[in-house]
């Protein structure tokens, strides 16, 4: 007989389109950092819907305020004014020190916006030849036509080229490159300041002073893609400040309405004086339920105390990777920062997803030998030890050649 999964995965099969190679499994429920499949298999979550989770499953401060504004209102479009939208965007105005947000949907729509606006400053100010963008290799800043035509893997790339035009791609540990990338017809550089897709990879402080120099010196704007490293991901409300860096733009997104989507890309006065009425727009961006969640989650991160909880569960957690690490041989390098890590294998991480998942832990694999945790902000340290023994586990089991 077939089970649930069997018939949902058929279902999938006939009717839903075939680009996503999905693990074998099915969630029902959640609860915190757990997941829980239909047959009711309990599963500790180091995924968080990649980022998106911020608050852990079912949070009841969300699920109330979420019930409460659909009984009210959800969506009116932006034709009009709502009460909730200059809300959300003072709050990351005093987060990030931009004071303007565009409100959308997702990371990559912030990322699009950033790409607009950029070019749009430019042309407002009689510079139309400046319309270049300079990214760096192993960057991934999403799967629309602006967003992909900066992100460096040919693998996303390939097959709907020709992508739009301008781009150079340097490499993100070679100040010398950018020097020479960054031209009068530069526009703008776009950087993720942990490029999480590409292996969580956080950018040196020498590259990051490079950059900074040569926007100051060329005017040159800077875009922040902190879709997956900011919002206290990292137990700083956004890593670029860190680094020492001054981005006119910042594109942010899932952890903003832990499960809802919303994203916002963030903008300096001065770019923004550049932006016209009818420049751009949503129909979805920035509605009631979006912005109601994201109210939500900012009031946890800051009042809520979720950002001092992930400084102390990331150093735990940092902890705890460097001592796995001196004790197993397959592990290369732990890299990344708060709750964003990635652990360099010296073989494919697949099957360590695999072996990790047999034993109730879901982790995430990227740029083919890393295993990437991005657990909920929420997580604690007990979770994170049972984490890491399970870790340890499928790791020790792999050692040994058993499946």
């Amino acid at each position: 007989m077939p089970t649930p999964t069997d018939e949902l995965r058929a279902l999938e099969a006939t009717h839903i389109l075939q680009v996503y190679r999905r693990l074998p499994i099915a969630f029902a429920r959640g609860k915190g950092s757990y997941l829980y499949d239909i047959d009711g298999r309990e599963y500790l979550d180091l995924v968080s819907g990649i980022g998106v989770a911020s608050l852990g499953h079912a949070h009841a401060g969300l699920a109330a305020a979420l019930a409460d504004q659909a009984r009210t209102l959800v969506h009116t479009s932006n034709l009009y004014y709502h009460s909730l939208q200059g809300q959300v965007a003072s709050r990351l105005a005093k987060l990030s020190g931009l004071p303007r947000a565009f409100l959308c949907n997702s990371g990559a729509e912030a990322v699009e916006g950033c790409l607009k606006f950029a070019r749009r400053y430019w042309h407002t100010r009689g510079e139309t030849n400046r319309k270049g963008i300079v990214a760096l290799e192993r960057s991934f800043h999403g799967r629309t036509f602006g967003a992909l035509s900066v992100t460096w893997d040919e693998h996303y790339r390939t097959p709907f080229a020709p992508l739009v035009d301008g781009v150079t791609f340097v490499p993100p540990d070679d100040p010398a490159a950018l020097m020479a990338a960054v031209s009068p017809t530069t526009a703008a550089i776009i950087i993720e300041p942990i490029q999480g897709e590409g292996g969580v990879w956080p950018l040196t402080p020498t590259f990051a002073r490079t950059i900074d120099e040569i926007c100051q010196q060329t005017g040159t704007l800077l875009i922040a893609d902190e879709v997956q490293c900011g919002l206290g991901r990292t137990g700083h409300p956004f890593y670029f400040s860190v680094l020492g860096l001054r981005p006119q733009l910042v594109a942010i997104g899932k952890a903003l309405g832990g499960g809802m989507p919303v994203a916002a890309a963030l903008i300096s006065q001065e770019v923004a004086a550049a932006i016209a009425f009818g420049d751009h727009g949503s129909t979805y961006g920035g509605n009631l339920l979006a912005c109601r969640a994201a109210l939500v989650f900012l009031d946890a991160l800051v009042d809520g105390g979720v950002l001092a909880q992930v400084r102390r569960t990331g150093a735990h957690l940092e902890r705890g990777l460097r001592s796995l690490a001196s004790r197993q041989t397959r592990i290369l390098d732990v890299r990344g920062a708060g709750l964003l890590w990635g652990i360099e294998l010296n073989s494919d991480a697949a099957p360590v997803v695999d072996a990790a998942l047999g034993r109730g832990l879901l982790i995430n694999r990227t740029a083919g030998t890393v295993v990437r945790l991005l657990p909920p902000l929420t997580i604690t340290e007990a979770e994170i030890d049972s984490a890491l023994s399970m870790l340890e586990a499928a790791l020790a089991t792999l050692r040994v050649g058993v499946s």
